[in-house]
Order: C-alpha cells, then structure tokens, then sequence
C-alpha cells in the first residue's frame, strides 16, 4: 500500500509541475508593451477660431519731393480731408523756372531755324523743274540741312517738355481721396530728392474703405474662399459684433510663421474705424466630409516631424501627418492613413517603431 501511494504522489507532483507555465514565457507574456489603440475615422468637422487682426488703410502714400527745392506753402495740415487732384504744398526751384525757360526759348529758335531752311529747301525744289536751274547736289545738301534742323528741333522741344513736366513737380497735389496723418514740413524747408534718410513731407490715407488684415495658419486657410463671410469684434468698439467678406487671399504661406494673410474690405464711410485699430477674427472652419480624424493624443510633434504611430501587421509604425481643424480632443489629419486604421490613442516619442503589440 505504501508504494501505491508513493506511486500516485510522484504521479501528481508530475503532473503539476507539467501544467504550471514556465517561468521564461510569463517574463516575454509580461514584457509585451500594451498600449491603447483606437481607429482613425472619416469625418467633417467644423472649427471656431479666434485670430488677431489689424485695420489698415485700403490706399496709403508717404509724399517725397520728386525735385529739389524750398518748400514755398502747406496748405493742409494732419486730419485734413482732401479730395483727389486736390493741392497739398508748392515748392520753389529758380533753377528749375531758369532751365525751363531756356529749354523754351532753345526750341523755338531752333523751330524758326528749321522753318527757314524748310522755306528754303520748297523753293529750290520749285526751281530743280527748270532744267539746269539748280543742281541736284545743291537740292540735297539743303535737304539734308532740313532734315538736320528737324531732328535738332524735335529734340530741344523734347527738352523744354521735360522742364515743364519738372516744374509740375512744384506743385504736390493728392493722388486719391483721403485724410492726411502726418505731416512732416513747413514753409522754408528744404526739400531734398532723393536723400534716403528724409521723413516723408506728408502721408496721405484713404480711409472711407479699410483692409481688415489677419494671418491664417495654413492649415485652416486652404479651407477658407473668397466671398466667405467672417465676424470681428474692435477692441475700440467692445461687445459690437461686426461682419465683412474675404476679398483677397495671399496665395502664398510665410515661411517663418506657416501663414497667410487673408484681407477682409471694411466700409468706414461713416469715419467711426481708423488704420491700426486691433481686431479679434472670428471663424467657422468646415472640414471637408472625407477628412481623417484621430485624438489630439495620438499626434507627436518632434522638433524635426509630427507622426502618429499606425499599427501595421501586429507592429508600431511611424506615419508622417499634416494636421488641420482642432475640435475638442480630436484633429483632422492628411498623410498615409485610410479610413479604419489603427493607431497607439495616447503616443509620445519614446514608443519605437517595429515594437510587437499584444
């Protein structure tokens, strides 16, 4: 009896130490990392962002004397309203006046020259149909001359045209409707053309229509047109909800900020608004229906790259994104994803690739 006992002992000591798990396998079963994994999804999402902006004038120019000379009269001061075409400020060059009316007096001397030997060439021609009367060299050497006094003619009116286009320059007058801001000289001043270092004499804004300028990160101005309708809020004008429609976009993203401006046509013909005012934009973003959404979480952002971490046949892999709309936890996303693949929901950059998941 005792060694049928000893017999069923050994019997069962085996047995259990076959159906217990060896110590190697739990190591590798508990060394498996586990990670949350959700899917990625195809959804349009829409998208309220609050972005700075600025009101600028829809015309501005800074007056620069084009000659130089003293300046004789101002007659507007900053705040005037003037009106296109209107005179700002005279200037006074004697020199100027002096060389325009020598280039006048050189062109008509030179007008009568020419008329003489025009005079004189007809009446030789005239003569040459008498047979022997003059000779043909004679008839081209006065022809020649005609047509030298010509040329020389048309240039010295060219000269004294050039001398009146410089004395308009005296007289500054307004290129467009506007407000003048600043204002930089008076009577007696030298005005200096050309000299890179001068103040401008006058700034002249138009203000009655104003830019509304903001920056669009790039992701959310790819989804914005022309026509769009967009609400802004003055810092001057607290709690005054205020409209206006995109009339430009940039066409081109700044590089240091991965931005572009989109310029909104305000109508101030009413004067409340001024050029610089601080604005808060508000936009409505819509996503497009067959956008790819994925948690916040499930972005790394690196200093050299933004990925998610897809799993691929039971393994981590890194797959490059551009991201665009924000809503709550989660962000549209564009790169090598497909509508149901799955990704780690809560990544960071210390989960390597080719990691092996449960």
């Amino acid at each position: 009896m005792k060694v049928k006992y000893i017999v069923i002992a050994c019997i069962l000591v085996l047995s259990a130490a076959c159906s217990s798990p060896k110590p190697k396998e739990k190591e590798v079963e508990a060394s498996k990392p586990h990670y949350r994994v959700t899917s990625v999804q195809r959804a349009g999402m829409e998208q309220t962002v609050k972005l700075p902006a600025q009101l600028a004038a829809y015309q501005e120019v800074s007056v620069f004397p084009k000659v130089n000379g003293y300046v004789k009269s101002v007659l507007v001061d900053i705040g005037s309203k003037v009106t296109k075409g209107q005179l700002l400020m005279t200037l006074e060059a004697p020199e100027i006046l002096q060389s325009a009316l020598q280039a006048k007096e050189k062109y008509a001397r030179s007008q009568s020259d020419f008329n003489l030997n025009r005079e004189n060439y007809e009446r030789l021609r005239i003569a040459s149909r008498t047979p022997g009367a003059i000779s043909p060299m004679e008839l081209a050497t006065y022809k020649s001359k005609m047509q030298s006094d010509s040329a020389l003619s048309n240039a010295e009116k060219a000269s004294w045209q050039m001398q009146k286009v410089l004395m308009g320059y005296l007289r500054v007058t307004a290129p467009f409707s506007g407000v003048i801001t600043d204002r930089n000289t008076h009577p007696g001043d030298l005005a200096s053309a050309g000299s890179k270092d001068s103040k401008p004499m006058l700034e002249l804004k138009q203000v009655d229509h104003l830019r509304l300028q903001v920056e669009v990160p790039e992701g959310l101005a790819a989804a914005l047109k022309t026509g769009d309708k967009i609400s802004f809020y003055l810092s001057a004008l607290p709690g005054k909800k205020m409209t206006a429609t995109i009339s430009r976009k940039a066409g081109n993203v700044n590089i240091q900020y991965r931005s572009e401006r989109v310029e909104l046509d305000v109508d101030n013909r009413n004067g409340k608004l001024s050029p610089g005012m601080y604005a808060d934009v508000i936009m409505k973003v819509k996503g497009s229906p067959e956008d790819l959404v994925v948690p916040k979480a499930a972005v790394v952002t690196s200093t050299e790259r933004k990925y998610v971490i897809a799993i691929r046949g039971g393994e981590t892999m890194k797959v490059d994104v551009s991201t665009g709309i924000e809503f709550q936890n989660k962000v549209t996303v564009a790169g090598d994803l497909k509508n149901g693949d799955q990704v780690i929901a809560e990544a960071n950059d210390e989960i390597e690739e080719g990691l092996k998941l449960n």
